[in-house]
């Protein structure tokens, strides 16, 4: 008895150990969502447990549940809003914030190092000036397109696309298979910058709208094909970046396919990502 009375602070503090080891491997993932268009009080909650049930990772939500495109997140307001996190995730829909040293402060982090991944209306917040036309590198509205890797401006209807994985070798997409979304929106490419490597494109078809009815009550159908999934090493770190222009729709964010897509583009944001797809043994379940 006297034995164990002993050995029992030794277990005590062995169980403490691993469990700590166990919160430590983690990564630490910020998820940033709000504003206009979409449902980001479900779409949060569905990538956090598509995440979380992936990986092992602990997910912290920062939701705005203001609907306008004016939206806005306090935790950027500070110079260190990133700082204990492995990743971010900008799934914000804030395309009317223009405030230049607000977007400086959220792209200094990841100029710094911190990996990023960018959903859907990410692409279409931050913008100002003549956006609609290719930015020049450098100039003053570049900022956060040259963090995305890609410029979109604009969206067509709302219906299926057609994926087609561009690099098949590329982990982020090995063995992934090709599949047709429900009714979402092709992100139109203005530009996709030097440095981007594209993983998925989407083709869909574009039934005339009103003006082009007007014009031709005969007109038909076009097909749009667009850059949907891609990497980008940004700034002097060569900071990694992952993106997807998909994830209207709360049944594409629930998808498996989709949540399988955007956690290896995680995985591979902060290196986890082994050559097969698979994350690394530090976080995998």
């Amino acid at each position: 008895m006297r034995s164990l009375s002993r050995l029992l602070p030794l277990l005590v503090m062995l169980a403490f150990a691993v469990n700590t080891f166990a919160a430590e491997k983690k990564l630490k993932v910020l998820l940033v969502a709000g504003g206009c268009c979409h449902d980001y009080e479900a779409q949060t909650k569905l990538l956090k447990d598509g995440i979380e049930k992936r990986i092992s990772a602990d997910v912290t939500v920062v939701f705005n549940p203001s609907k306008g495109t004016d939206t806005r997140f306090e935790i950027y307001e500070s110079d260190d809003w990133a700082e204990g996190y492995d990743v971010v995730i900008h799934d914000e829909c804030s395309a009317a914030v223009t405030e230049k040293p607000y977007v400086e402060r959220i792209l200094a982090a990841h100029q710094s190092g911190v990996p990023a991944v960018n959903l859907h209306c990410a692409m279409h917040s931050y913008r100002w000036g003549d956006y609609r036309q290719p930015v020049a590198p450098g100039a003053d509205n570049a900022g956060w397109y040259e963090m995305i890797g890609v410029q979109s401006t604009a969206h067509g209807p709302k219906t299926p696309i057609d994926l087609s994985f561009e690099s098949g070798d590329h982990p982020i997409v090995k063995g992934l298979q090709p599949w047709k979304t429900i009714d979402e929106e092709l992100y139109n490419n203005v530009q996709v910058f030097s440095g981007t490597s594209v993983l998925v494109r989407g083709d869909q078809e574009q039934p005339p709208n009103r003006r082009q009815l007007k014009q031709n009550p005969d007109a038909k159908p076009t097909k749009a094909t667009a850059v949907v999934g891609w990497t980008n090493l940004y700034g002097p770190k060569e900071t990694r970046i992952f993106s997807t222009s998909l994830g209207h729709q709360n049944g594409t964010v629930k998808d498996d396919r989709y949540l399988d897509f955007v956690v290896r583009g995680l995985l591979w944001a902060t290196d986890h990502l082994q050559d097969d797809g698979s994350p690394s043994d530090a976080v995998a379940k």
